[in-house]
This record gives structure tokens, C-alpha cells and sequence, in this order.
């Protein structure tokens, strides 16, 4: 092959675009069944929006995070209407997620979020961070600053 045509074979292939990843829509029961899966990696289960700027702000570090470590399952979890699934999904390919996105489809978020943690007001961003080896679970009310979802997940591991 010669130099001419392996340099187009390879700008052919890099401008190939990736399979954007999609949410899943799903009900409780599904995100009940991560949250207590048995794993031997920490679980990350990040709840955003795309209309909540606090939100958008911190999804850097989880697709960091997600990226990065190997030893760690990060799931995005929308709480964007059902009906706003194609904002979401391109949401996702705009920003490139490569975490699995869950839109929860329950709009009666009395019923399910004592179930995440009991001290949960309701308010996003939210984030639970599960080592279920060890049984160690932290809640997060807020919007994380930068380095402290890794220091969390430090403190899980140990």
C-alpha cells in the first residue's frame, strides 16, 4: 500500500464517528437492582439533569472518573422528563458520555428516593457512591468541586 492511500485509510477511519451512546429509559426497580448489585468495583450513581447547571458543571469528572478507572461502574442517572428523551440522548452525544445514562422514568419521586438514601431532600445534583465489598455507602447533596469525586471514592476503596 502505498503512502498516498494509507494516509486516506487512515483519515477514513478517523472521521468515522463513534456509536453515540443512548439512555436507557427505565423504571426504579431497575436503578434498585444497581444500587444493590454485588460488585467488586466501587458504583458511582451520579443524578443530574440536563436543564441543572450545577449539574452539567460537574459531569466532567464522572466521564473523567469513568475514563480513567477501571476498578470503578459510573452510572448517570437523568431526571429529565421521559418525553425529553431525544434532548437527553443528544445531550450525551454532544457532550460524549461514555458512562451508561439511565433516564428514570418515575414521576413520583416520594415513592423512590428514600430508597436511595434517607436523607436525600430530593435536590440534584446528587450523588451515591456504593462499595458493596464492604458494605460503605456515601450520599452527596451538592455539586462536587474538582478532585473531591476521586477523594470519595478513595476513601470507599480503603
Amino acid at each position: 500500500m502505498n503512502k498516498k492511500n494509507l494516509l486516506l485509510l487512515l483519515l477514513f477511519f478517523t472521521g468515522v464517528p463513534a456509536f453515540a451512546q443512548k439512555a436507557e429509559v427505565v423504571k426504579f426497580e431497575k436503578l434498585d437492582a444497581i444500587i444493590n448489585q454485588e460488585s467488586e468495583k466501587v458504583t458511582v450513581i451520579n443524578f443530574w439533569a440536563t436543564w441543572c447547571g450545577p449539574c452539567v458543571k460537574e459531569l466532567p469528572y464522572f466521564k473523567e472518573v469513568a475514563a480513567q478507572n477501571p476498578d470503578v461502574n459510573v452510572y448517570l442517572v437523568s431526571l429529565d422528563f421521559v418525553e425529553k428523551l431525544d434532548r437527553v440522548n443528544t445531550f450525551i452525544e454532544k457532550k460524549g458520555l461514555q458512562s451508561q445514562v439511565l433516564l428514570l422514568d418515575e414521576m413520583d419521586y416520594n415513592s423512590w428516593i428514600d430508597k436511595v438514601d434517607e436523607s436525600w431532600s430530593g435536590a440534584i445534583p446528587a450523588t451515591l457512591l456504593i462499595n458493596s465489598a464492604t458494605g460503605e455507602r456515601k450520599f452527596v447533596e451538592k455539586e462536587l468541586e474538582e478532585g473531591e469525586l476521586e477523594k470519595l471514592i478513595a476513601e470507599l476503596s480503603n
